[in-house]
């Protein structure tokens, strides 16, 4: 048995689903409402959440139907990440793939699932759901804070 970290001796095609689904952090970064310029393809982040998502938990409210309910959820896996360019730079999955290392709020390394929390890179407290906003104002709901990566 080896002492380095799953995260740092596989590929995301190597792990196993256990593996694969702790990697998640929890942010929910990735259940913002993005907003993609049609001329350049740059993505923007707002703050609103998919209708699914417990604002307050972060976790989905149906993860195992959410395609059903929200028909244009992405089911994530290693081919996903590679192809989307949409992930936060602070996804898990998205370090992983760049051969890059968690960061110490990760809970995978600081062994507290609320670090991720107290390093400012959960969307808890800082969201509305989509269910709250007239879409036609969406623009107005862009944010620049999903795009930061705190160390």
């Amino acid at each position: 048995m080896t002492d380095v970290p799953f995260w740092k001796r596989k590929t995301l095609e190597e792990m196993n689903r256990k593996e694969w689904e702790s990697l998640c952090d929890g942010c929910a970064k990735c259940c913002l409402v993005k907003l993609e310029d049609e001329d350049t393809l740059v993505i923007e982040y707002t703050n609103v959440a998919c209708r699914l998502l417990d604002c307050t938990t972060c976790q989905c409210s149906d993860y195992k139907n959410r395609k059903k309910h929200v028909p244009d959820c992405v089911k994530l896996s290693p081919k996903v990440i590679e192809e989307v360019s949409w992930m936060p730079p602070s996804c898990a999955y998205r370090l992983i793939s760049e051969g890059k290392d968690l960061p110490d709020w990760h809970p995978l390394v600081s062994g507290e699932t609320e670090s991720v929390v107290e390093a400012g890179m959960s969307v808890r407290g800082r969201v509305v759901s989509e269910t709250e906003i007239e879409f036609d104002d969406i623009c107005d709901y862009i944010v620049e804070w999903p795009k930061y990566v705190a160390e």
